[in-house]
């Protein structure tokens, strides 16, 4: 074989190499699972998926559009601790560094009070500025580009209805190469489709409603999917659960192990309305910020929507995941075999009284451990959070929040009660280190 035959077989092989590795990096969209017909939803002759519940049909374009921006979650990314809602501000550390998230109110010089509405649809849909600078995807705009335009602009007229804020965002925080924005124009090449929801003419109008609240307002892939090399959802492992903010969100696909299979319709609607379930625990970090203030203010048909759609997902089991362990039967103090006495120690003088001995809190329901996934999770990464952080958002319910140990207690102690408790409470005993409670509590 001559060097030139070797040369083009060797250009063949890494051509086929590269398809195959960009096919993987690619993966199906979001909806892909669903299969059947679709059509643009001008032409859908169905009930539109799209917009505010029909009791909200008839009302002005602001109320419309803050129903639409509650179901988006805006205020929880926009909002900084002690700034006025949307003001923008907010650190989100990733992998890659620090992103601030920008000031959405009216203001004119650091907010959104001189851009246009085709400004506006722009930046929803496509993660572009008025400028021309690409947005970083930590903007779901990949989830928001399926919103209706009609959506879009109600949610700039509620937004624009607000009291403006001057407040200009920190610049981010990012080294060399993520720094450079003009990179984030290629992502969104490959993995924002720019397209807007196709209704499926095969599924029912409460499916479709779900598909559009789950996939394009509440973008839930964003924190229950896991992502590939390129950070871009992995559609092939959908809501099959992932680490994000420091936080594990659990699958919430129908596997009966790992994801939401054998919890009840009726279960799943109270978990996404108020934050708890009874018998599979509460909601914490930014799963309850959601809830608190997005999922809560939902109407009650479309809670049933998406609890219609996660039903139609397909299963997924998670690696490392057990069989959720039942109450216990003894209110008895005890330290598991070959356990450190300091989580018990630390568990008797600051969680016993809330939590109690067996699991089951005589005080709310909510503080009831067993049954809970978090404890039931090998890894700890959410027992050792709420030790940390505490859920000291505002419950829906008025119930009693959780407070943070994070300045009161170190890593190690942190460590030894988060085992303890899996180990007493939950199915398989965690072995969560100093060092990795360390890494934790940066993001906390």
């Amino acid at each position: 074989m001559s060097g030139r035959s070797r040369g083009w077989i060797i250009a063949l092989i890494v051509v086929l190499i590269g398809a195959a590795v960009l096919r993987h990096l690619l993966g199906p969209g979001p909806l892909a699972f669903a299969g059947g017909p679709t059509v643009a939803a001008t032409a859908f002759t169905g009930a539109d998926p799209t917009g505010v519940p029909a009791d909200l049909a008839q009302a002005d374009l602001v109320s419309r559009g803050r129903y639409l921006t509650e179901a988006a979650d805006c205020e929880a990314c926009h909002t900084s601790p002690g700034l006025p809602a949307f003001a923008g501000g907010r650190a989100f550390k990733t992998p890659f560094g620090t992103l601030y998230s920008p000031n959405i109110t009216a203001d004119r010089d650091t907010g959104i009070g001189a851009w246009s509405e085709a400004d506006f649809v722009r930046a929803v849909h496509q993660g572009v500025r008025p400028d021309g600078v690409h947005l970083y995807p930590a903007f779901p705009y990949a989830a928001y580009t399926y919103l209706s335009d009609a959506d879009v602009l109600a949610i700039r007229a509620y937004l624009l209805s607000l009291p403006a804020v001057k407040n200009a965002a920190p610049p981010a925080e990012l080294a060399f190469p993520f720094n450079q924005r003009w990179l984030m124009g290629i992502w969104a090449r490959l993995y924002n489709p720019d397209e807007r929801f196709r209704p499926h003419t095969e599924r029912s109008a409460q499916w479709n409603r779900g598909a559009y609240l789950a996939e394009a307002l509440a973008h839930c892939g964003e924190c229950h999917t896991p992502r590939n090399l390129l950070q871009a959802l992995d559609n092939r492992r959908k809501f099959a659960g992932a680490v994000t903010a420091g936080w594990r969100a659990y699958n919430i696909t129908p596997d009966p192990t790992a994801g939401v299979g054998a919890w009840s319709d009726a279960d799943l609607t109270q978990y996404l309305a108020s934050g708890h379930a009874h018998t599979h625990g509460s909601a914490g970090g930014p799963m309850a910020e959601a809830i608190d203030l997005s999922l809560s203010r939902l109407a009650p048909q479309d809670i049933g929507a998406i609890v219609t759609y996660l039903r139609s997902v397909p299963a997924r089991s998670s690696a490392g995941l057990p069989p959720l362990q039942g109450a216990l039967a003894s209110n008895e103090p005890a330290v598991p075999a070959g356990l450190d006495p300091l989580g018990k120690q630390i568990f008797e003088g600051a969680c016993a009284s809330c939590h109690g001995w067996s699991g089951a809190s005589a005080l709310s329901a909510r503080a009831t451990l067993t049954g809970s996934r978090a404890v039931n999770d090998p890894s700890a990464i959410n027992v050792a959070q709420m030790v940390l952080s505490g859920s000291n958002a505002p419950r829906v319910d008025g119930s009693a929040a959780m407070p943070g140990f994070g300045a009161a207690y170190s890593d190690a102690e942190i460590a030894a009660v988060a085992n303890y408790v899996t180990a007493r409470f939950g199915a398989k005993a965690s072995s969560i280190t100093p060092a990795q409670v360390a890494k934790l509590r940066e993001t906390s």
